[in-house]
């Protein structure tokens, strides 16, 4: 019984759902544009794991790994993912936060993360604290997103707690783990972030307007 239950689970284990818990940051080693669409050829310490069809977080965003060689790996982001998303703004050498799909019998370290963006922020403020960083971030409200104190977000694919919430604004905490262990270290003010917001509050928020 419990066999049938672990290959169950196996079979299961690749579902599109994160956990904001990144695995590890991968280098973009090359950009490659075809017609609407971006190649992203990435190189990380995972992507001799991967497989082709496996969906990956890469900022935040599932992409579906499409080719694979030595110790990269390779990603395609659509039109409609570039205009959502900073994807379209990477240079090649810049970091990317990535995490593999959450296994179905595996711990929710984080929060619930679906991989789908619902809009890009600017980074309004990157200060140093003694021990830790805050890290200030605006966007548009008028989306219809929002955040609450001690609530849940997604930057770049990273599950953090909301410190200060406003009502087109929000600051996190940075502990110094997260910060060598993904791309927060190379986030300034002015840059833009992805950003995904509770599921729990958007369907709260959605059920408040009907």
């Amino acid at each position: 019984m419990e066999e049938k239950q672990e290959r169950i689970l196996n079979t299961i284990s690749d579902s599109r759902m994160f956990t904001g818990i990144i695995e590890t940051i991968g280098k973009v080693v090359d950009l490659q544009k075809d017609q609407d669409n971006l190649h992203l050829v990435i190189e990380s310490d995972i992507s001799n794991e991967l497989k082709i069809d496996q969906s990956v977080a890469h900022n935040g965003v599932c992409l579906t790994v499409v080719a694979l060689a030595d110790g990269t790996h390779t990603v395609t982001a659509v039109s409609e993912t570039l205009n959502k998303s900073n994807l379209g703004k990477l240079k090649v050498g810049d970091l990317i936060n990535m995490e593999r799909c959450m296994q179905m019998n595996g711990r929710l370290d984080g929060h619930i993360v679906q991989g789908h963006v619902d809009q890009t922020g600017s980074c309004t403020g990157a200060n140093e604290m003694a021990g830790s960083w805050e890290y200030t971030f605006s966007y548009d409200s008028s989306t219809g997103n929002v955040t609450v104190e001690k609530g849940s977000i997604c930057v770049n694919g990273i599950s953090l707690t909301v410190v200060n919430s406003k009502e087109n604004s929000f600051s996190v905490s940075i502990i110094p783990y997260t910060y060598e262990h993904t791309n927060m270290q190379q986030i300034k003010t002015g840059d833009t972030v992805n950003l995904e917001f509770d599921i729990i509050g958007k369907y709260v928020a959605r059920l408040m307007k009907q």
